[in-house]
């Protein structure tokens, strides 16, 4: 089955943007989007819900079958998958594990033209990692053979074409927590070294100390992407862009910006402001952020990179509706910007 690149914001139809522009969302399922990209009456009545728990508060996240993706990418050419963050695709003796089997199922409800963003395992790219209740040292971090075995071969083995990018997200590490920078370019270098060589790799480092000189040299050796990510904790994304010489750094002619949650505003905090996820929330949506989202999908445009925006509910409440703000800002740069 193929979808259609139709254009209009007004009904959340986003594929037809531009040749080299994917709006899609970080994840995707949410009831709150029913009548926005997904219909009332397939859907109304297919709801489940499940339990979330976010910082000290229990959440009742209202869901869509499996099969809603069909509705999603009617309107939107890429998304980004999250729960593979949470665990591998084949555990330590080979077998799947249920982020395959849900990954398995996307992938049978997807057209050939379909792509989806993964975020590599947090136990493969996080020094710390949570048990117990608490933070530990990850025993894991950077480790090629997990990477290899437990999520790249097999991702690219279920997917195929449809596997459009990797994100490896880096948690924040507070000041008492860094390490010295020549320590982690050395550890990411050897990292890199020995992991299979592909032009889909990109990087999210959320400490912004590590955004630096040695750091993107890295990443410029071996193609990865910088992600530039509207989040917490990290500068606004011009001035992400800036640090790494107002270049896109991958080899495969990609770049992934990911709208996560207001700067300043940490996740629970934006989680329970967001929830349920149907509307755009007063005074949480940054207009800076659309601005300049549009303003460096414009510059992919000039470069001949292809943008991929990936946009999450906690940006601003609803991700179609701020999908809608960035398109129509970007169309009306059109004129200006050709």
């Amino acid at each position: 089955m193929s979808r259609q690149d139709d254009l209009d914001p007004a009904t959340f139809k986003f594929r037809g943007l531009h040749p080299d522009i994917c709006l899609g969302t970080a994840s995707d399922r949410y009831a709150g989007w029913i009548g926005q990209i997904y219909s009332e009456e397939i859907y109304a009545s297919r709801i489940s819900s499940r339990t979330k728990k976010v910082g000290k508060h229990s959440f009742r996240e209202n869901v869509l079958p499996v099969e809603s993706l069909d509705e999603y990418f009617r309107h939107f050419r890429v998304l980004e998958i999250d729960y593979t963050f949470y665990r591998p695709l084949l555990d330590s003796d080979g077998n799947p594990t249920q982020s395959y089997h849900v990954l398995k199922s996307y992938r049978d409800h997807m057209a050939d033209e379909d792509r989806l963003i993964l975020k590599v395992p947090q136990v493969i790219f996080a020094r710390k990692i949570p048990r117990a209740g608490r933070h530990q040292e990850n025993p894991d971090y950077l480790n090629p053979e997990m990477f290899t075995g437990s999520f790249y071969k097999p991702a690219v083995e279920l997917l195929g074409q449809r596997l459009k990018g990797f994100v490896f997200e880096q948690e924040y590490q507070p000041k008492q927590d860094r390490q010295p920078l020549g320590k982690l370019v050395e550890a990411l270098s050897a990292f890199l070294e020995a992991i299979p060589r592909d032009d889909r790799y990109h990087m999210e480092l959320r400490t912004e100390s590590y955004l630096s000189g040695p750091v993107f040299e890295v990443l410029e050796k071996y193609g990865i992407g910088q992600v530039l990510s509207h989040w917490t904790w990290l500068p606004p994304l011009r001035k992400q862009f800036a640090r790494a010489g107002l270049r896109f750094l991958s080899s495969g002619k990609q770049s992934i910006i990911r709208l996560m949650t207001p700067l300043g505003v940490r996740y629970e905090d934006a989680y329970a402001l967001a929830y349920p996820f149907d509307k755009l929330v007063d005074d949480m949506l940054q207009p800076k952020m659309i601005d300049e989202t549009a303003e460096l999908m414009w510059e992919g445009v000039h470069d001949g990179v292809r943008v991929n925006v990936i946009i999450n509910n906690r940006s601003g409440g609803n991700a179609p509706l701020i999908a809608r703000q960035i398109a129509t800002r970007f169309l009306a740069e059109s004129s200006s910007s050709l």
